[in-house]
């Protein structure tokens, strides 16, 4: 049986709605400020860098270009100066980071999940499985490669984004790696405080489920951004509150209480030993299976929209030799 604490940050901060720059910095600041109060693994919410797509939720498509177009130019690469950065403070801090992106990769767009180690390592890209109704005019579509379960120096950590935790098979694809740990988010500032008491009972159910510790983070705008991104007041509504940044044990408990506003960190100590506590009772992919009955079929396969075959040799080439 496991023994040993892991001390976990979930960060609830307002991104730099000026671009990439800006907000990889409040990353970077909130690295040190977690480190500093002793965090080992920090999780920030979705698509923080360089922000959610907040007018995606209010515009109608024929208004949605030069935003999307600005959110292009300043979503990120992988790799890039701005992921170094974020693997350089992390090999610094010797914390785990988990972080959401805009990722750019050529023409297209991903809500994506950068999990780096303590040493700085990459250790998954992945890329939400199906952006959720109005981020489908946002963001492509990720593939099974990145639902998987990594090894960190915090323990076996899997990742989701907001309602792919509404897929109840890609979270038992996670669950059958054995995370010890699930690192979510979710955007913030968004639907209304529904969205925040949904959020509470969906990570406080997969914490049940799986027998995890989940840390989520979600977002927050000030009042002056929401201005910003539509001056309507009726359609302000839409992109306030909706918070819920958590770390929940595997038991279901708040280790912590939680962030439903405001900027600040939910920060506590996850005493690994619950999970062999929570599993002996029910363990959703051991004794409490019945794989006989029923089980997933998982496709790992990363997609590709190009399969390069060589072409076969002329005929008279294949034949053998002849002895002369």
């Amino acid at each position: 049986m496991r023994t040993d604490t892991i001390r976990a940050a979930a960060v609830q901060i307002a991104p730099d709605l000026s671009g990439r720059a800006g907000t990889i910095q409040r990353v970077l600041n909130a690295i040190e400020e977690a480190a500093g109060r002793g965090a080992q693994l920090v999780v920030f919410p979705e698509t923080f860098v360089p922000y959610y797509p907040y007018f995606s939720f209010i515009l109608p498509p024929v208004q949605q270009g030069a935003p999307h177009l600005k959110l292009t130019e300043e979503a990120v690469v992988v790799p890039s100066p701005e992921t170094e950065a974020v693997a350089a403070a992390a090999r610094r801090h010797a914390c785990v980071v988990v972080l959401g992106v805009n990722e750019r990769d050529h023409g297209s767009l991903y809500n994506a999940q950068l999990i780096f180690d303590a040493d700085g390592t990459l250790a998954l890209k992945r890329r939400k499985i199906t952006p959720t109704y109005h981020e489908r005019m946002v963001w492509g579509q990720g593939d099974g490669a990145g639902l998987k379960v990594v090894d960190t120096a915090v323990g076996r950590l899997g990742a989701l984004a907001c309602w792919e935790h509404y897929n109840p098979l890609a979270r038992y694809a996670l669950m059958t790696q054995h995370e010890e740990i699930h690192a979510s988010h979710f955007p913030g500032s968004l639907v209304g405080p529904i969205f925040g008491e949904q959020i509470e009972v969906t990570m406080r159910h997969h914490a049940l489920e799986s027998g995890c510790f989940v840390v989520n983070a979600t977002g927050w705008l000030s009042e002056a951004q929401i201005a910003s991104i539509h001056p309507d007041p009726a359609l302000q509504k839409g992109i306030r509150d909706g918070c819920m940044t958590c770390i929940v044990s595997p038991e279901g408990r708040h280790l912590a209480p939680p962030l439903t506003e405001g900027e600040g960190m939910v920060i506590a100590d996850l005493d690994m030993r619950l999970i062999a506590k929570r599993k002996r009772m029910m363990d959703s992919v051991g004794h409490y299976a019945r794989p006989e009955l029923l089980s997933l079929n998982h496709d790992a396969r990363p997609t590709a929209t190009r399969h390069e075959r060589a072409a076969p040799l002329p005929e008279a080439l294949e034949a053998e030799p002849q002895d002369v």
